[in-house]
């Protein structure tokens, strides 16, 4: 019975926490991200080392397609079900364009945008469910812009899975930047 309870909790526990994926590539234990002068450093080198060429309202309305996928921890094949940085690496795919498969991966990615002037197909980043580390745990892709921007991302949680979701409440509070990759 203490088994079993152990296990519940640890599957809830993992099933509420936030979607940042770190794959393990090595035997080692993969590199934490580190604070520098500017904020937080990813753990890998830049994939986008120059602005790509993909129309934005294109690769917005792709990923509105996905709305209701299901969530499910560390995938990206919407048949199984997205997490957060699984969502936007397939829409990067569906465009043939490789992109970070963790959150935090993208944290030195694209040109840093002032969420006042984030345009449709900008990624915006977010803490995990701890916003007192500042290291990106969340992501989604900006729909509209204006006083109050939207964005379609893989929630966990109560609302679970693809979904529309405004910058107010808790993600203003998680709330870490907007960067542009798309032209």
């Amino acid at each position: 019975m203490v088994f079993r309870s152990v296990i519940l909790f640890l599957f809830f526990f993992l099933f509420i926490t936030s979607c940042s994926t770190i794959r393990k590539t090595s035997s080692r234990e993969p590199e934490k991200p580190v604070r520098t002068a500017t904020g937080i450093s990813g753990t890998k080198a830049k994939t986008f080392t120059k602005p790509v060429k993909i129309d934005r309202n294109k690769f917005v309305s792709f990923a509105k397609t996905l709305l209701g996928t299901p969530y499910k921890y560390r995938s990206a094949l919407p048949e199984n079900g997205l997490d957060c940085s699984g969502f936007i690496s397939y829409v990067f795919s569906h465009f043939n364009v490789k992109s970070p498969r963790s959150s935090v991966d993208f944290t030195d990615e694209g040109k840093e945008t002032e969420i006042k002037n984030a345009k449709p197909g900008d990624i915006i980043l977010f803490t995990g469910s701890d916003n007192s580390t500042g290291i990106v745990g969340h992501m989604g892709i900006i729909t509209s812009s204006g006083n109050t921007p939207q964005f379609i991302h893989s929630a966990s949680g109560k609302n679970v899975g693809v979904i529309l979701s405004n910058v107010t409440g808790y993600y203003k509070t998680h709330f870490v930047k907007v960067i542009r990759i798309l032209e």
